[in-house]
């Protein structure tokens, strides 16, 4: 769907007489789940008009450096978040997996729509048919660990681009398997592509993979009303709680981090690793509770002084950050 569509009427402005405006990056998995914002905001509010403000971040102008040593989650969203704080845009869109475990000053994180699959798959193989010392195109540590960890023979290479440009990769030469997130696959219509798709206790998703996060200006009330209308609740709460394992965890996609809350009754429930980079190591730990960044921080509290990833990886324990509903 186009993001200027507004279905149910003529063109409704926003109060002060301009489209409602959604910053976001320019890959079509992004143009793709801004678009998907936008129908939600058009089902809440008919006749809403609705324009993207695409903008290049540090992460789309170095797609060929690994994540690691260009700064990590950051460099997805440090310039759609400056959209929102300068009034370029009124909403940032964002792979909640890109983000920071820490909010900016003047921003909040309003709303969070339900969340996709949060799987992983692998493209090109499945990880049986795979051959001794094979290669797979991932740039997250967290897979490497992972998958080193299921199959030490395997040999790993950098995959940055759009999801077009690393599925290629996948030819036989560059590597024969490269690793995305099935939510990436579905929103793209090319779910078929995956060879095999990894349960989440073979394979601990990233901390919001599968979710889109919606960022406003802490202060602006017509825009936070909006949001909470295309909020998710159960969504947010388990997103919630593993910012918070991540937060305590003092981590970023540098690191070999998973986390993934679900729903359990009245509770979450809160599975999370830790591992060494070659994945020779892995530790894991769970919890339950109805407080999700109480919730994220024992649970990552557990990881560090119970289960020995301060150790494993040399981390201090940091301050959890306060809730961010």
């Amino acid at each position: 769907m186009d993001a200027r569509a507004n279905p149910g009427g003529p063109a409704s402005l926003w109060p002060d007489g301009r489209p409602l405006r959604l910053a976001t990056r320019g890959s079509p998995l992004a143009r793709r789940q801004t678009d998907m914002v936008s129908h939600l905001l058009a089902q809440a509010r008919p006749g809403l008009d609705i324009e993207p403000v695409v903008v290049r971040t540090e992460g789309d102008r170095l797609a060929t450096e690994p994540l690691e040593r260009i700064g990590g989650q950051g460099v997805f969203v440090k310039e759609i978040q400056q959209a929102v704080l300068d009034r370029r845009a009124d909403i940032a869109v964002h792979s909640a997996k890109d983000l920071s475990p820490s909010t900016p000053p003047g921003l909040t994180l309003a709303a969070i729509p339900a969340r996709g699959d949060v799987r992983d798959a692998l493209v090109g193989s499945t990880l049986a048919s795979l051959r001794p010392g094979a290669r797979v195109a991932t740039g997250a540590a967290r897979r490497r660990a992972q998958l080193a960890n299921l199959r030490p023979d395997l040999c790993f290479v950098q995959a940055r681009g759009n999801i077009d440009t690393r599925m290629a990769k996948a030819d036989g030469k560059t590597a024969d398997a490269v690793v995305i997130a099935v939510a990436a696959l579905d929103r793209l219509s090319v779910t078929s592509q995956a060879a095999e798709i990894l349960s989440p206790t073979m394979m601990l998703p990233q901390v919001g993979q599968g979710a889109i996060a919606l960022e406003c200006r802490a202060n602006d009330d017509a825009v936070l009303a909006l949001l909470d209308l295309i909020d998710h609740d159960e969504t947010h709460r388990a997103v919630v709680a593993e910012r918070a394992l991540l937060a305590a965890l003092g981590a970023s996609c540098s690191l070999p981090v998973g986390g993934w809350a679900e729903p359990d009754g009245d509770d979450l429930h809160l599975r999370a690793l830790v591992a060494s980079a070659d994945g020779r190591v892995v530790l894991r730990s769970e919890g339950w509770g109805s407080d999700a960044v109480e919730l994220g921080t024992a649970v990552a509290h557990k990881l560090l002084h119970e289960c020995g990833g301060d150790g494993l990886l040399g981390w201090a324990p940091a301050e959890a950050e306060g809730g961010t509903r």
